[in-house]
């Protein structure tokens, strides 16, 4: 999303953003790590006739062209208020996560002198200059939208985020005694001076540089004060119900704000001259050596101890600091000044959450309570059937979060746990919540003597720490626990139950595009294939099998398997695209994908372009692909659909000379998710289910649905208005409307 030029400008549709990739060359070729028996596909894929030296968008620019859509959707007028709140907090939050991982591993490659060109062509150092560009815009837009636009919107509905200079003494008084009782204990005022050095400041954390003065020696000195994290971002002056009455007051105060008045109680005896925020974010990804780890486990702690000390990548200070505190800071935290982010108080408005999360709803969308799906119900009055008898009869396919989880995931695994037929449950766990009803199930099927294998993922970027504690918690409770293939991650999302039934064992298999998370599955998108059929109950057998032990050559009928088959089975259907068009017959590829990034995908689909072949590509976050290209990507379109779920199902469809071939699975289009990691796509089989996805598909990509649509410079452009200025037709909102009108047709 990074811009040669910072101008932004309109059409009759929506506003292109301030964004734009630059020139690039062909991509050098890729060294692979294969560090287990699994022959990764390396294919030499490129479009016919001439290649174009710029035919992919840098990733990193992509990411922030997607957050900037994030961004629109904060400034869009005719959103509910209390989620655009909700939007630039996730703004500031996704920025954050991008400076620890991305930015943090692009300098360290850089330092090494390991870094090496992009598949854009562009050297890391451009690509760090134009991140720079790029951000410091979006951070200033983010600021401008806070004040110019949210707080005077909330201010409306009298919800207020005040300074202290604007509260009357009543709420100065209630503030202060709650600054003496909860927070003056746990503040830790840290001086710097010849005895003191700079202290260590933590990653994201919120500071208040202090400059005092002692009355005797005249002499001026530094010092700093944490912001306490375990207390709220924003005080409610209110109460804890604050808000959720309309006409209603509710003030809110940044907490730095409430520290920054009481200073003088933190420094007795000198005078505070001034004070400024600042905040620092540090590299924070983990990197474990596994061959070298002799446990995983114990390897894994230890790096996390030190993800608390990376070094900085970013500095953040309000517009209004004291420059001689500006040059103090960069110089003590060894950053540049192009790290440095000057935008107006408040900082880190991730804490804007708490705004977000009032109960008005007049200021929200409208509540959605999932449905079971119409193959779990045995009429329309009783709760989820059983599901094993439902699985017997029928695929099931869901798509949550319009169809509950809880009745048809979680209800499968818990039925597998209490059902005495059941002989083994395996289970695959990347993230999953810290009450989660899956992690319980598991153990309460151990507890009953079941055998249970549960793949935890320890690695998963963020919640490793919360993983290792469920790890833990289920090998207590004899649950067979294992962490999965050394050097890969296990990003599959795979169930497997065998049950004891008249005719011998059975298997029952649910393969997802999301993880089993109760709490994300009720505002993720994601879809997911309850199935009892036999070839993909030994497929998952096979899988299983590898992840746990040693069957590196297995096979598979259903199942693509990263990082063995997936680049090379999807390409093959590609290839059969190509074939199908050149024979005159009808040929078309449609994906969905969170992210599309790798040059071997990318090159065969600029190849089915060349052929005749339609390809629609439905991205959420970052597409390096350049559609619209003459001569070689024509016949490619790339849209992307945000709203208030979070889109996060793959899925992949080959129109397959009229008999359509539809995979739904964990794998997005980038290196780490085909080289890097385990992950499974399953074919579906039920004609009426192919159909309703293919139908879905179409339904994203039609020109009357709400959309951003990627042109060849990398541009991305709202479309929501129709030419009368009508808004288009928001997906989202039509599929919670068609599960309802299904539920009322049910009942007739």
């Amino acid at each position: 999303m990074q811009s040669d030029s910072a101008t932004a400008t309109a059409d009759t549709k929506g506003a292109t953003l301030p964004v734009r990739f630059g020139s690039s060359e062909a991509p050098p070729a890729r060294a692979t790590q294969d560090r287990i028996d699994i022959p990764e596909f390396a294919p030499n894929l490129e479009p016919e006739g001439d290649i174009s030296p710029d035919r992919f968008l840098d990733r990193e620019l992509s990411w922030l062209a997607f957050n900037a859509r994030v961004l629109e959707l904060a400034e869009d007028p005719d959103l509910f208020l209390l989620e655009r709140v909700n939007f630039l907090s996730i703004f500031a939050s996704n920025l954050d996560e991008f400076f620890m991982v991305r930015v943090a591993g692009l300098k360290r490659r850089i330092a090494t002198g390991l870094a090496v060109p992009s598949p854009a062509g562009l050297s890391p150092i451009q690509v760090l200059e134009q991140i720079g560009e790029a951000a410091h815009t979006l951070q200033e837009r983010h600021a401008r939208v806070f004040a110019e636009q949210i707080r005077p919107a909330l201010a409306y509905e009298h919800i207020h985020i005040m300074r202290w200079d604007e509260l009357d003494d009543e709420a100065k008084h209630q503030l202060s005694a709650m600054f003496d009782e909860k927070v003056f204990p746990i503040l830790t005022p840290l001086a710097v001076d010849p005895a003191h050095p700079f202290p260590y400041i933590s990653g994201l954390s919120l500071n208040l540089a202090v400059v005092v003065r002692n009355p005797v020696s005249e002499k001026e000195l530094f010092a700093r004060v944490k912001v306490p994290d375990q207390l709220p971002r924003l005080v409610s002056i209110d109460g804890p119900r604050a808000g959720a009455i309309p006409g209603r007051v509710a003030r809110f105060i940044p907490l730095e704000d409430v520290i920054a008045v009481h200073l003088d109680k933190l420094f007795p005896g000198m005078e505070v001259l001034e004070h400024h925020s600042f905040r620092v974010t540090r590299n924070e990804d983990v990197e474990v050596e596994e061959d070298d780890a002799e446990n995983l486990l114990q390897a894994l702690e230890k790096e996390l101890l030190r993800r608390r000390f990376g070094p900085p990548v970013r500095l953040e200070v309000t517009t209004d600091i004291n420059p001689n505190i500006r040059a103090l800071l960069v110089r003590e935290l060894g950053v540049e000044e192009s790290e440095v982010y000057s935008v107006p108080a408040p900082l880190d408005l991730r804490g804007l959450s708490v705004i977000g999360g009032i109960d008005r709803a007049d200021l929200h969308y409208p509540k959605h309570v999932p449905h079971t799906s119409r193959f779990l119900k045995e009429s329309e009055t009783s709760k989820a059937a059983n599901v094993f008898a439902a699985m017997r009869r029928r695929d099931i396919l869901l798509h949550h979060p319009y169809d509950s989880f809880s009745t048809s995931v979680q209800a499968f695994l818990e039925q597998a746990a209490a059902d005495p037929k059941v002989q083994a449950i395996k289970q695959t766990l990347y993230r999953t919540s810290g009450d989660s009803p899956i992690v319980d199930a598991l153990i309460d099927a151990a507890e009953a003597g079941k055998q249970v294998l549960a793949l935890v993922e320890i690695k998963a970027r963020f919640d490793e720490q919360a993983n290792i504690s469920w790890a833990r918690k289920l090998e207590q409770a004899g649950v067979h626990v294992v962490y999965g293939i050394v050097g890969l991650k296990t990003h599959c999302k795979l169930s497997l139950v065998v049950r004891q039934e008249v005719d011998g064992l059975r298997r029952y298999c649910h393969i997802g595009t999301g993880n089993y998370h109760p709490r994300t599955a009720r505002y993720y998108e994601d879809m997911g294939l309850l199935t009892s059929n036999d070839q993909v109950g030994e497929d998952l057998s096979k899988l299983f099998n590898q992840l746990s032990g040693y069957a590196p050559k297995s096979t598979f009928q259903r199942l693509l398997v990263a990082p063995r088959s997936v680049r090379s089975g999807l390409i093959d259907r590609i290839e059969h695209e190509i074939k199908n068009a050149r024979e005159g017959i009808p040929a078309r590829v449609q994906i969905k994908v969170n992210s599309m990034v790798d040059e071997a995908i990318i090159d065969s689909l600029y190849r089915a372009s060349q052929a005749g072949v339609k390809v629609d590509v439905i991205v959420r976050g970052i597409c390096s692909l350049r559609p619209g290209v003459p001569g070689l990507s024509e016949n490619v379109t790339v849209r992307s659909v945000l709203g208030r779920f979070l889109e996060h199902s793959r899925v992949f469809s080959f129109a397959n000379g009229g008999n359509p071939v539809v995979y739904i699975g964990s794998a997005d289009m980038m290196h780490r998710n085909l080289d890097r990691r385990v992950e499974a796509l399953v074919q579906l089989s039920n004609r009426e289910d192919i159909h309703d996805v293919i139908e879905l598909l179409e339904r994203y990509l039609d020109s009357e649905t709400s959309s951003w649509h990627l042109d060849n410079e990398g541009m991305w452009t709202r479309h929501h208005l129709d030419e009368d200025g009508s808004p288009l037709l928001d997906v989202q909102s039509w599929l919670l409307a068609s599960r309802s009108r299904q539920r009322a047709a049910s009942r007739r």
